[in-house]
């Protein structure tokens, strides 16, 4: 940790601190607002919704980023667009405070003028480069090349006219600094070092043996995906645990028992799947490397609805930092039930059991337990966030996979969606309708602990 305190101290002094001290921030102190020529609620959602664009390009586009990865990641930057322009908000309350183990973040003298898009701009720019130290060179310069040319695009939201050369730095400096301090956080969180083992000491993973238990699947037959994942330090819920899922269907191989039963069904969906059924699971599938993850697909969903709602900044700003917030939690919650419950997946029990010669037929099964569906508790808990910002009856345009031929496609609300995106992977053959069900409610029980961040 010290190593990280005195490389923080150094890129301070670096930057240069201009007119920005660091604080304790007190979770029922809000911020007082810094001087501007406008505050945030004035500029539009432009900056917002075009850094997470690109940070859906680079997700997609950048190997190692599975969901969970994916889903840090976007949490993080969401984070880092609320912190910056917080203080620009009225009565907006910094995170610090109330995730876990943030203590403290920058905060700007009051008495010194702020432009908010150039802060946001500054921070995304920074924080995204610090996020995907391994994109492509061509996504690199498509990090630089948005910063330098956002404020070309949006003339409206940076007025040269009414923002000095004074301003313009100043800002540019805290929305540094903003990202540098929240990184410095982040690397703290044991999922920083994603790409090797989490803890240096650890050993590697051995699965555990016995009836019911997950063992490598064909056809690749892959080591597990991140067994670690459910000790990295959550966001907002206070360890990983705080949202169980319900206890699945007792193991059982007699053909009159519950579990049987789930598995036949399995069985019966994958063999006799309807067009709708193969469309709706291949829609869902989010692949990495193809899509931008699951997580990608509802931040899509979102930026699309800050655009129709012409959304202002300050309403982008949390809205990301909610939905984000949700998702990876939920990621880190249900990855610890996964390495907890340890429950095989069906082509297993199908090959044992019903059908040794069965396997799934639209996709390959993921490399990790059954139990729950990751699908289930990342969408319900997303859905959750979005119902609370824009209403449970929202109408909306799922624009995602335009690009790939499949859309777009309309949903009468929120939860019909996320019930689609879960049941998706019962569709696929790869989830029990018990770890499906049971990750709605790990999901649902997520996005209570976020919606209860105070945000002002």
């Amino acid at each position: 940790m010290k190593k990280w305190q005195a490389w923080f101290s150094q890129s301070l002094m670096g930057i240069g601190l201009a007119a920005i001290v660091l604080v304790q921030v007190n979770i029922h102190k809000a911020y007082g607002q810094t001087a501007s020529a406008k505050p945030v609620t004035a500029f539009s959602s432009h900056v917002a919704t075009e850094w997470f664009s690109l940070a859906l390009q680079l997700t997609q586009q950048t190997p190692g980023f599975s969901p969970p990865i994916a889903s840090r990641a976007l949490a993080y930057l969401g984070l880092t667009l609320y912190e910056s322009v917080a203080a620009g908000i009225p009565n907006a309350q910094s995170l610090a405070g109330q995730l876990n183990e943030l203590q403290s973040l920058p905060l700007t003298q009051p008495d010194e003028a702020l432009h908010w898009p150039t802060v946001a701009n500054a921070a995304m720019a920074t924080m995204t480069r610090m996020m995907f130290p391994h994109a492509s060179q061509e996504n690199k310069g498509r990090i630089d090349l948005l910063e330098r040319s956002l404020p070309l695009t949006y003339p409206q939201d940076f007025d040269a006219g009414s923002v000095t050369t004074e301003m313009t730095n100043r800002s540019q400096t805290y929305g540094k600094l903003m990202a540098m301090a929240i990184m410095t956080w982040a690397r703290t969180d044991g999922g920083h070092e994603a790409w090797g083992p989490l803890r240096r000491t650890q050993q590697n993973y051995v699965p555990p043996s016995g009836n019911g238990q997950w063992s490598a699947t064909p056809p690749t037959f892959a080591p597990p995906l991140l067994p670690w994942w459910g000790d990295v330090r959550p966001f907002v819920l206070k360890r990983a645990s705080s949202c169980e899922a319900p206890a699945p269907a007792p193991y059982s191989e007699k053909s009159n028992s519950a579990f049987y039963k789930e598995a036949e069904e399995v069985y019966a969906i994958s063999n006799r799947a309807t067009p709708e059924q193969r469309q709706i699971a291949l829609y869902w599938a989010d692949d990495p490397l193809k899509t931008p993850t699951p997580s990608g697909h509802w931040a899509f969903i979102a930026g699309d609805l800050l655009k129709v709602n012409k959304a202002n900044l300050a309403d982008a700003a949390k809205l990301y930092a909610q939905l984000n917030l949700a998702m990876a939690d939920a990621f880190i919650a249900a990855w610890k039930t996964k390495y907890s419950v340890h429950l095989l997946r069906p082509v297993t029990y199908v090959q044992l059991v019903i059908d040794s010669n069965w396997t799934p037929s639209l996709m390959h099964t993921p490399p990790f337990p059954e139990y729950p569906s990751g699908h289930s508790v990342q969408s319900s808990s997303a859905a959750a966030v979005l119902e609370k910002r824009f209403g449970a009856n929202t109408r909306f345009v799922d624009n995602t996979h335009n690009d790939r031929g499949w859309g777009p496609r309309t949903f009468a609300n929120f939860q019909t969606a996320a019930n689609e995106a879960a049941v998706s992977r019962l569709y696929a053959g790869i989830h029990f309708r018990s770890g499906i069900e049971g990750g709605k409610v790990q999901g649902r029980c997520v996005a209570d602990a976020v919606l209860k961040l105070r945000f002002e």
